[in-house]
């Protein structure tokens, strides 16, 4: 059975989050917002390619700062509404200059920052 982005559940605006993760860790790296094309351009290359909502563009990751994300495997949640994007990720996700996105907890109540920014 081939793939249709088409059969995929977007938002109005016409994009699906999609969930970046390292393929050698398992860690969560980031979350970003894909369209049709993207994730046709991201199949087709190898480089995952995410959809810029504030620069109304394609943003293919690591295109400008070197940090790329190198497709591994796409997968697509049970509801068609969500894709995880497995990655071999070189150098830091965030644009924070940190591993991964998600680095602050709320632990007690209090937010807690998980890691530094990457030399």
């Amino acid at each position: 059975m081939s793939f249709d982005p088409a059969t995929l559940t977007y938002t109005e605006a016409g994009l699906i989050p999609a969930i970046a993760q390292d393929a050698a860790t398992g860690e969560v790296l980031m979350m970003a917002w894909m369209n049709a094309a993207s994730i046709a351009r991201t199949l087709e290359t190898g480089r995952v390619t995410y959809w810029s909502r504030s620069r109304q563009s394609f943003w293919v990751k690591g295109e400008s700062s070197g940090h790329v994300q190198e497709l591994v495997d796409f997968r697509i949640d049970c509801d068609r509404d969500c894709l995880l994007v497995v990655v071999n990720q070189t150098g830091p996700a965030c644009h924070t200059n940190r591993r991964s996105c998600f680095y602050t907890a709320v632990r007690d109540g209090a937010e807690v920052e998980l890691m530094k920014p990457m030399e």
